[in-house]
């Protein structure tokens, strides 16, 4: 199994609470890379407005990700997830190729069609039909990655005679985060790795999110080992101060308990966890990598 960590890229993911600086994402990814994690993800907004209407600002997450590709040897590279509605389609396939070349074919495509209106309605971007905009990017981004020449005129997207020059070395994996019916139908037909989240110990909650991708897949006569299966959790290390805000369902327990907690997640046909430290410190990351190992060897 592949655990992966939440790097910081905004609100009060820095070390003591406050907006984190390249510094502190750096120092994350590293000891990723070096502890034996498996992946590094960045989160993908503009801002957060809190329902208190408090803004929390966030660094730009493609910057970032390039950023962290260029600095970290090993691990794979993603965002969780890459909202569909701030990029042009046929610019998000090339800026993939790109970056892949760059990390040296690390990169995962981690993609979503977006959910938070307050920074859609500050940037002027349209809310309506998210699911609908969503699939007609999701297959042009999906059919340049497979190399394809496409010709595509959808109602909100449009592509004539394009192919991507020069064409990646490898077809990169994408990675879609859905859980409703129209959203799962949409990953079985595209995606090569499926995400839901954010859970803590393994519940009946992700058990019917799982049976409800293994229908999607089933519906379009898909083999089920064909799509990768990834969940997002949150771990808290009780051993250090704690967040302001800590998840109510976050794994809390000690390393052994942590390491259960992977094979819990293994035997549902989990093969990659996500996770979202509490708090996002290099020493979080390690405690990650101490459970992998004593889960996993």
């Amino acid at each position: 199994m592949k655990i992966g960590v939440m790097l910081p890229v905004g609100g009060n993911d820095g070390p003591t609470g406050e907006l984190p600086t390249w510094a502190d994402t750096k120092a994350i990814a590293l000891a990723a890379d070096e502890s034996g994690l498996d992946s590094v993800w960045l989160a993908d907004h503009f801002f957060y407005q809190a329902p208190d209407g408090q803004i929390h600002g966030m660094h730009e997450a493609w910057t970032l990700l390039t950023a962290v590709a260029a600095v970290t040897q090993r691990v794979e590279v993603g965002n969780m997830v890459l909202c569909a509605s701030f990029r042009d389609p046929g610019l998000t396939a090339k800026m993939a190729a790109t970056l892949d070349l760059v990390s040296d074919g690390r990169l995962i495509l981690g993609v979503g069609a977006g959910w938070h209106d307050p920074e859609y309605e500050a940037f002027g971007l349209p809310t309506d039909h998210r699911v609908g905009r969503f699939e007609e990017w999701l297959e042009i981004v999906a059919r340049l990655l497979r190399k394809e020449t496409v010709t595509f005129e959808g109602k909100y997207h449009q592509a004539k005679a394009v192919a991507l020059a020069p064409a990646p070395a490898r077809q990169i994996p994408i990675l879609v985060a859905s859980f409703r019916p129209r959203m799962l139908e949409l990953t079985a037909k595209w995606a090569d790795q499926w995400n839901t989240a954010w859970f803590g110990e393994a519940d009946d909650k992700l058990k019917e999110r799982i049976a409800g991708i293994r229908s999607a897949l089933a519906a379009t006569d898909r083999p089920a080992d064909s799509l990768e299966l990834t969940v997002g959790i949150t771990v808290t290390d009780p051993d250090q101060a704690a967040v302001a805000e800590p998840e109510a369902n976050s794994i809390n327990g000690t390393v052994e308990e942590l390491a259960q907690a992977f094979k819990d997640y293994q035997a549902l046909g989990v093969s990659h966890l996500i996770v979202a430290l509490e708090p996002v410190t290099p020493r979080s990351a390690q405690r990650l990598a101490e459970a992998k190992q004593l889960a996993f060897g």
